[in-house]
């Protein structure tokens, strides 16, 4: 998506209240504590370990780091995760592979 498609959609999002995930094609990530996480918006699973889980979105990946991690439910665009989480860090992945 270039950057132009980015600032219109960002700007349609604000001027109509919108929600920024769905204009943008952003994870929507509910935590309860850090005993679960509700991601939405994910379109797939890249790895799985009790310790780590990476998930694609649509504009990058998702890395969650934690202790006894499991999958409680996983649909098409859904997953939820149960265990002590630690971190929930962000790639974003640019256009043109970098």
């Amino acid at each position: 998506m270039s950057k132009w498609q980015n600032q219109l959609r960002n700007w349609v999002s604000q001027y109509f209240d919108l929600p920024a995930d769905v204009m943008l094609d952003l994870p929507r990530i509910t935590t309860i504590g850090s005993l679960h996480a509700y991601i939405e918006n994910c379109t797939g699973l890249l790895h799985f370990s009790d310790k780590e889980v990476r998930i694609q979105h649509r504009r990058g990946e998702l890395l969650i780091k934690g202790k006894d991690l499991r999958i409680k439910m996983m649909l098409k665009e859904e997953l939820l995760l149960e265990g002590e989480l630690k971190s929930i860090d962000f790639k974003e992945v640019r256009e043109g592979g970098v």
